[in-house]
């Protein structure tokens, strides 16, 4: 899998993780939970290593920490969760207990989920940081209504990540966010690439455009998360998926990038 530096470490990650909304927020007694082994395998055999997970996400981190540590694939992974409470003692005590469900003592990225109480979670993991518990620190929305909030954060503070909706449905990030995060030297890791399923779903009973396969493009997921890995700005796209094949179909997009990808699509896309 292709990576991509960090900027403000130069650290390569792979330009395909695994989201885990909603599909590991699972009983570990479930048919579903019995496929999520297969789904993180799909992505390390691949060479991808993030997995993005959230406190808000239900049983999710607990999955995650369970599976890593059974599977020993622990130190194979880059794990990104987040904060999500307010105040500052409930954000200190729910990241120690992500620390705790992901059987780790160290996070390689904590994030402030969608900047609830953002100011005080930054002051904290500035801590964090400088002592070792988490690697990277960053802030995400989901919601192109949040940006003008996100890019005065990136403005301000010392951010290693941002985190935000970007798909060819939805390319707001590219006006202000993207340009913001090249100038100041922010990773961008890219949720809802698949506009949230929507996009996906619209397209999935239309057939692939005819310059597809020339850009290495087999199924409507792999155009999708092409077009927003063909951002030079994009670092790594998450998609959320319970499927091992979705996974393994996915990560085969972060294998190589066509050049005239970007542009090919962009000209077929007002004609869809």
């Amino acid at each position: 899998m292709l990576t991509r530096p960090i900027p403000s470490t130069g650290e390569a990650l792979p330009v395909i993780g695994c989201g885990s909304y909603p599909a590991f927020n699972v009983s570990p007694r479930s048919a579903e939970f019995r496929r999520l082994p297969d789904v993180l395998n799909a992505l390390f055999d691949a060479g991808g290593t993030a997995i993005d997970t959230s406190p808000m996400y239900g049983r999710a981190e607990e999955i995650i920490g369970r599976l890593l540590q059974t599977g020993g694939n622990n130190k194979r992974a880059f794990l990104a969760t987040k904060v999500w409470t307010r105040g500052r003692a409930a954000g200190i005590e729910q990241m120690q207990r992500s620390l705790a469900l992901l059987e780790t003592d160290r996070i390689d990225l904590m994030q402030v989920h969608n900047l609830v109480d953002w100011r005080a979670h930054l002051d904290t993991l500035a801590g964090w940081k400088a002592d070792g518990r988490v690697r990277y620190v960053g802030v995400t929305h989901y919601s192109s209504s949040a940006f003008d909030d996100l890019a005065e954060i990136m403005e301000k503070n010392p951010l290693d990540f941002v985190q935000l909706n970007y798909s060819l449905d939805d390319r707001a990030a590219e006006q202000r966010l993207l340009p913001l995060a090249k100038e100041r030297g922010i990773a961008v890791l890219v949720n809802r690439p698949f506009g949230g399923g929507s996009l996906i779903r619209a397209l999935a009973s239309r057939p692939l455009p005819d310059f597809a396969a020339a850009i290495g493009c087999t199924s409507w997921s792999q155009l999708l998360l092409t077009f927003v890995l063909a951002h030079p700005v994009v670092t790594c796209v998450i998609p959320g998926t319970g499927n091992p094949d979705h996974m393994a179909e996915a990560a085969r997009s972060g294998a190589s990038l066509h050049a005239e990808a970007r542009d090919r699509i962009l000209k077929w896309w007002p004609s869809r």
